[in-house]
C-alpha cells in the first residue's frame, strides 16, 4: 500500500539532505541518504531492518518518528543526535508525519537536514499544511511575445478577468499555465485576495481531500480543526494544475462546491460558503482526459465555460528572438555577466529545434550557455549536446564560414571581428584532438592561438 505513496516521497529529494520511509511495522521500506560525508548509511544493508536496528539507540518514546507511526502526530524542526549501529554520531534537523490511507496509518516518513549543510534555507512545507499564498505573481506584462498566438493568449486574459467564470487552461508542459493562472489573477478584482496553487499529481487523493476541505478534530488520528484551501482563499483563486490526475471521487466533490459554492471538513456535516474562482489546468487534451477517463466530463463542462489553449513554442517561432532578449537580460542581472547576444548559428537552431519542453526547455537552454560562455557571444558550443545531436546541422547553417552567416551586428567594426574571431577559434578547437591541430588549421602558431585564447579568456 505504501508503493502509490513513494513518488510523492522522492519528490522531495531535491530539498532535503535525507529521507527515511517506514511501513506499519517500523520496517525501513525506504532510505535515502544525500551527504555520505554525514551519514554513511548504506541503503541495501537497511531496507527490510526495524528502525532501531539501525539505530539501536534510539527511543521509541522520545522517537518523532514513531509518534508519528503510533499517534499520528506531525513534528517539524525537531534537533537531535543519532547513533548507527556502526557507532557513527551525527546531528540532524529532521520533520516526521504519518502517511495515512482511509482514516489508517500505514507508515511514516522522516525528511532530515542537516545542521552544517546548506541544502535548504527554510523549512520544507508538508502536506499536513495548506500551501501560502505567493508572494510574487505574474501579471500580463510578463508574457513575452509579439506572435498573433500570444497576443490573442493577452486579450483573452483581459477580458476573462473581468469575470469570476472558472477557466480551464490547455498546454503542453512548459508552455506557462502557471502564468497564465497567476495572470489572470492579477488582473481581476479579486488581486488583492489570496492565490492559492496545488497540484493535484503531487498528493494523494486522501490527503488532498483534507487539503482541500480542512478537517475536524477526531475524524482520523491525529486530525485537528484546520482550515484547507477553499477557506483560506476565501474572495480569492484557486489554480488547480494537472486537474486530470485528481481522483474521479474527489472529482465529483470538487463539483459539487462548484454548483453549491459551500464547502464540509473532513469529520463535520457542517457546510461554509466559500467565495473561490476556480483556474484548473491539464497538460493533456481535456477530451483526450474524457476518453481516457481521468477527466468527469460533467466537471469539464463546468469548468471550460472559459477555455484557454496555449501554443506551443514550435508554434510561435517569431517569438524566439524577443525570448532570447528577455533571458540574456535576465541571466545578465543574476550571473553579474554582459552578454550581448548569440550567434547566427544559434539563432538558427534555436529557430529549427522542437522545442519539447517549449519556454521552459528554453530559458533552461540559456541559463546552461550562460554557465559555459567565456565572451560576450552565445556560440554553438555553449549549447547542451542534446540538442546539437538532433539538430540537422548540415540542412540548416551555411557552407561556408562568411561573417553574415556566423555572427549579428555587435555596434561596431571591432566587436564584429573579435566575436567572429573567437567564433572562428571555438570552431577550430572543436573539430581537432589538440590546439597545435586546431593552430595549423587556422594557419597560425600554437603561441599565437595561446595568445588569442588569453585576450577572449577561453578554456585551453
Amino acid at each position: 500500500m505504501l508503493e502509490e505513496y513513494m513518488s510523492i516521497v522522492t519528490n522531495m529529494e531535491n530539498y532535503v539532505d535525507g529521507i527515511l520511509v517506514l511501513d506499519k511495522d517500523a520496517k525501513i521500506v525506504y532510505i535515502n541518504q544525500f551527504r555520505p560525508d554525514f551519514t554513511p548509511l548504506d541503503e541495501k544493508r537497511c531496507i527490510g531492518k526495524s528502525l532501531f536496528e539501525v539505530y539501536p539507540t534510539l527511543d521509541p518514546k522520545k522517537s518523532t518518528l514513531m509518534k508519528a507511526l503510533k499517534q499520528g502526530v506531525v513534528t517539524k524542526g525537531c534537533r537531535g543526535t543519532l547513533v548507527t549501529d556502526e557507532g557513527t554520531h551525527f546531528e540532524i534537523i529532521d520533520d516526521s508525519f504519518p502517511i495515512i490511507q482511509n482514516g489508517e496509518i500505514i507508515g511514516a516518513v522522516d525528511i532530515a537536514t542537516f545542521p552544517e549543510s546548506n541544502t535548504i534555507n527554510m523549512p520544507l512545507e508538508i502536506y499536513s499544511e495548506v500551501p501560502k499564498p505567493l508572494k510574487y505573481l505574474f501579471r500580463i506584462t510578463d508574457l513575452i511575445g509579439r506572435s498573433p498566438k500570444m497576443q490573442q493568449i493577452r486579450m483573452q486574459i483581459q477580458r476573462i478577468s473581468q469575470t469570476s467564470s472558472s477557466v480551464l487552461i490547455y498546454g503542453k508542459t512548459g508552455t506557462g499555465k502557471e502564468m497564465v493562472a497567476q495572470s489572470i489573477h492579477t488582473s481581476s478584482d479579486r488581486k488583492s485576495k489570496p492565490l492559492i496553487t496545488q497540484n493535484c499529481a503531487a498528493i494523494p487523493a486522501t490527503l488532498l481531500e483534507s487539503l482541500f476541505f480542512g478537517t475536524t478534530k477526531g475524524a482520523y488520528t491525529g486530525a485537528e480543526n484546520k482550515s484547507g484551501i477553499f477557506e483560506d482563499a476565501d474572495g480569492g483563486t484557486i489554480f488547480l494544475d494537472e486537474i486530470n490526475s485528481m481522483d474521479i471521487n474527489l472529482q465529483a466533490k470538487l463539483l459539487r462546491v462548484l454548483e453549491s459554492k459551500q464547502i464540509s471538513r473532513v469529520g463535520s456535516t457542517e457546510s461554509v460558503s466559500v467565495d473561490v474562482r476556480i483556474i484548473a489546468a491539464t497538460n493533456q487534451s481535456p477530451m483526450q482526459c474524457i476518453k481516457d477517463g481521468t477527466l468527469r466530463s460533467d466537471l469539464f463542462y463546468r469548468l471550460g465555460s472559459v477555455t484557454i489553449d496555449l501554443p506551443t513554442l514550435q508554434e510561435r517561432p517569431e517569438d524566439i528572438e524577443l525570448l532570447t532578449e528577455y533571458f540574456i537580460s535576465k541571466y545578465n542581472t543574476i550571473m553579474h555577466k554582459s552578454i550581448i547576444g548569440v550567434s547566427q548559428d544559434v539563432m538558427t537552431i534555436f529557430k529549427s529545434y522542437s522545442w519539447p519542453g517549449n519556454v521552459r526547455e528554453f530559458k533552461n537552454v540559456i541559463e546552461g550557455a550562460f554557465n559555459l560562455c567565456e565572451g560576450t557571444i552565445i556560440a554553438t558550443s555553449d549549447l547542451p549536446s542534446y540538442i546539437m545531436s538532433e539538430v540537422d546541422l548540415a540542412s540548416i547553417l551555411p557552407d561556408d564560414d562568411t561573417f553574415e552567416g556566423q555572427i549579428q551586428w555587435l555596434g561596431s567594426l571591432k566587436n564584429n571581428m573579435d566575436a567572429y574571431e573567437k567564433a572562428l577559434i571555438s570552431k577550430a578547437i572543436a573539430a581537432h584532438p589538440s590546439l597545435t591541430a586546431a593552430a595549423d588549421y587556422l594557419g597560425i602558431t600554437r603561441q599565437s592561438l595561446n595568445q588569442k585564447l588569453n585576450k577572449y579568456e577561453m578554456k585551453k
